[in-house]
Order: structure tokens, then C-alpha cells, then sequence
């Protein structure tokens, strides 16, 4: 579980209310039903517009990776890896078909069998590497999702603080509706300022480097089976792999 995020959630917020506290107003006049309604809702629906269904989806399904990022056990993979290359070593390459019909993680599999098949070094390079890639582009597209809530919240925020003063100025006459048009205008511009910079903006940050590291994952798994391809020591793979920790 990722603590800093929680943290930060608490923090965030923490600190908006307490400094409303501390300027004498209470936290029930920052909450505004037409202005939550204004800046949610118009914030999703423009975001929605822009995005293909699958991405938007994906977006929302990745959301649990800013509490709960995907494990990366680089130390266990570099363990198996030495193990598939002593394998190699001593049984040929045939010798891994049996380890990669049990091999869980599906890249790994993927990579088992093309060494299994006896692909070419750069051939297996190429065809893992283009897995990565894809599904890395993948991912940054559906982050990019709470990044564009992050880019659109302020404005409607502003278009919300727009429609409370046009009520404000159609209710002049009627001093007892005032105060409810000038609540909207500025909370509406509150929420959308403070979802963007509170919460959007940082969880697309913190799923692009969640993806980031996956990515680097997978391009250290590609160097160990390419290197166990090319015959290396599995000392000397070992050794290499050990660079992409740091």
C-alpha cells in the first residue's frame, strides 16, 4: 500500500479546512451541492467526450494503483532469471519449455517460449520490446485521463463562478437570494481549482510513475532473457540485471 498517498489525501484537504477553521468559517460553507454539481459533472463529461471508451475505462480501472500500485518483486524475477539461465546452461534451451508452461506472469511465459523456440536474440528483443511499448502507450492514455480532468476543472470551476454571478446580478432586487448566487460563484471556483491541484494532476503523476516502473520491469526481464539467448554467464547476466535496481 502506497502510505504517501493516503497522507497526502489527508494532508491536502486537511490543510484547506483547517486554514478555513482557522480563518473563523466553518467547513459546511464549503459545501455547496449546485457547485459540486456544476464542477463534477462537467468535468467528467468532458473528459468522457474527449476519450475513447476503453481508455476511459481503463483509467478508472487503474484509479486503485495510486493506494495500491502493482507489485514489482525485481529481486524475485532476477533470482528466476539466474535459475533459467543455470537451466539453460546445463539442459539447452529445450529445458525451460517445461518451466514456462507453469510461469505465471504472462511476459515472462511469453519470453520463456520464444527461447524455447530458439528465436533469434534480436528477434526476441524486438518482438517483447513492441509488447512494452504498446502497453506502456496504453497506459499513459489512460492516466492522461485524471490529467485532463486536472487541465479542465479550473475552467469549469470559472464557468460555474460565472453562472452564480449571473444569478447574483438577476436577483439584485431580491437581497435574500444573493447570498446563495455569491456561494455558488466562489465555491464552484474552490472545487475546481482544488480538485485539479489536490487530487487530479497528483494521481496522474503518481500512475505515470507506477507505469514507468512496470515499464522498466519489463525491459529488465527482456535483457535477462536475451542474455540468457546469447549464452551469457549467468554471473554476468546477474551483474547486469543488478543496474536496473539502482
Amino acid at each position: 500500500m502506497d502510505i504517501l498517498t493516503i497522507l497526502g489525501l489527508l494532508l491536502g484537504f486537511g490543510a484547506i479546512l483547517g486554514g478555513q477553521y482557522l480563518e473563523g468559517g466553518s467547513a459546511s460553507a464549503l459545501v455547496n451541492a449546485p457547485a459540486a454539481l456544476i464542477v463534477l459533472g462537467g468535468t467528467l463529461g468532458a473528459v468522457m467526450l474527449q476519450s475513447p471508451l476503453t481508455t476511459f475505462m481503463r483509467g478508472l480501472r487503474m484509479l486503485t494503483w495510486a493506494i495500491r500500485p502493482p507489485r514489482i518483486a525485481a529481486d524475485e524475477a532476477i533470482d528466476r532469471i539466474i535459475e533459467w539461465s543455470n537451466t539453460a546452461r546445463k539442459e539447452g534451451l529445450l529445458g525451460l519449455e517445461s518451466i514456462s508452461e507453469t510461469e505465471a506472469d504472462p511476459f515472462a511465459r511469453k519470453g520463456l517460449q520464444l527461447l524455447v523456440d530458439g528465436s533469434e536474440p534480436q528477434v526476441m528483443r524486438a518482438i517483447l520490446e513492441v509488447e512494452v511499448e504498446t502497453r506502456e502507450q496504453s497506459d499513459l492514455a489512460a492516466a492522461k485521463v485524471f490529467e485532463s480532468m486536472g487541465g479542465y476543472s479550473p475552467t469549469i470551476g470559472i464557468l460555474g463562478a460565472v453562472m452564480g454571478l449571473i444569478q447574483v446580478m438577476n436577483n439584485l432586487s431580491d437581497p435574500s437570494r444573493l447570498g446563495h448566487g455569491i456561494a455558488v460563484a466562489f465555491v464552484a471556483t474552490i472545487y475546481g481549482v482544488g480538485l485539479a491541484n489536490l487530487l487530479y494532476i497528483p494521481l496522474a503523476n503518481k500512475l505515470r510513475s507506477a507505469i514507468r516502473a512496470q515499464a522498466q520491469f519489463r525491459y529488465m526481464m527482456i535483457e535477462g532473457i536475451v542474455s540468457i539467448a546469447e549464452g551469457e554467464n549467468p554471473r554476468n547476466i546477474e551483474t547486469k540485471l543488478q543496474g536496473f535496481l539502482h
